[in-house]
């Protein structure tokens, strides 16, 4: 099929409905749940929940053989069963980078989430961060001072794919009973945490909600190590769509060079090599170290997790 801009007349006539996690409502503008944007003539309709509400209600009305939304973004759909996603290949994805495409052609990504760590930049200098991980284990003074969220399960895992399992494990083990890490819930909050200087430094975070945080005029930056992970935010259309050529369409959009550029604008990194990430560079040092992808099962995700909890939340 032709894909029309989303804003386009003829993009209107498709007929819109939307059920979603939270970033591309932003993108037509801060409307109600349901509203007609007068721009496009799109109908909305938007659920924002975190990716467990999304996943659970998501399943149970596939299972229903409920025909109640057409398009799904979240940093999930990966997990999700392959027979609830239509396969689709839209032009836009020809442009973004091959690690964040399905190879089934289930979803696309449309942001990178790289991991890194953050620190408080009035509370430590640039000369005292750690070069490596190993070095956060000889940190005795930050004792209590850095933080980590209680679902950092892929962390972990490129943790030990990057240096063994053996020594992977032993080297969290030494952090965890060097740094007294404090667990968070929310990868968002900590950062913002992190800003004000009540964490000192985020062992791991996110690296577009740190610059989101930062350019909203907090104190805090990122650096590199060894691993940086990887995994994306995601967008995947409902195989039992309503309204199937829409939410292509809206697919399509979202993978974009000026759905991208918009993202940006809030520290989202781009999955595309022609969008500039905000602040400029920050992908470019990201990738100079090893990146490791990391895109679980859920069963696996399960596992990892529960080796996080007994490393963090069990001393």
């Amino acid at each position: 099929m032709s894909v029309p801009k989303i804003a386009s007349p003829r993009a209107a006539a498709f007929g819109f409905a939307l059920s979603l996690a939270a970033p591309l409502f932003a993108l037509l503008g801060p409307v109600p749940a349901r509203a007609q944007d007068t721009a496009t003539g799109i109908k909305v309709e938007y659920v924002r929940a975190s990716d467990a509400v999304l996943m659970s209600r998501m399943g149970i009305e596939f299972r229903a053989d409920q025909k109640s939304y057409d398009i799904v973004q979240t940093a999930t759909i990966n997990k999700m069963p392959a027979q609830m996603l239509a396969a689709y290949e839209p032009p836009e994805a020809n442009h973004v980078s091959p690690n964040a495409r399905d190879p089934n052609r289930r979803w696309y990504g449309v942001y990178a989430n790289y991991n890194s760590p953050a620190y408080n930049t009035e509370r430590v200098k640039v000369s005292e961060l750690p070069g490596s991980y190993e070095e956060f284990a000889q940190r005795k003074e930050w004792a209590g001072k850095v933080a980590i969220d209680g679902t950092d399960n892929e962390w972990l895992k490129a943790i030990v794919q990057y240096y063994g399992e053996r020594n992977g494990i032993d080297l969290v083990k030494r952090i965890v009973a060097t740094l007294r890490p404090v667990v968070t819930d929310g990868h968002l909050a900590m950062a913002r945490a992190t800003g004000a200087g009540e964490y000192w430094v985020s062992l791991n975070n996110y690296v577009n909600l740190s610059m989101n945080v930062k350019l909203a005029g907090g104190a805090i930056d990122v650096w590199a190590l060894d691993p940086v992970t990887l995994f994306f935010g995601q967008v995947g259309v409902n195989a039992k769509a309503p309204h199937p050529n829409a939410a292509r369409l809206a697919a399509n959009f979202m993978l974009s060079q000026e759905c991208q550029q918009f993202l940006a604008k809030f520290g989202r990194l781009p999955t595309r090599n022609d969008v500039q990430s905000n602040p400029p560079g920050i992908v470019e040092m990201l990738t100079q170290k090893k990146v490791i992808t990391v895109l679980m099962a859920p069963e696996e995700e399960r596992r990892w997790q529960r080796q996080f909890d007994q490393l963090f939340k069990g001393r």
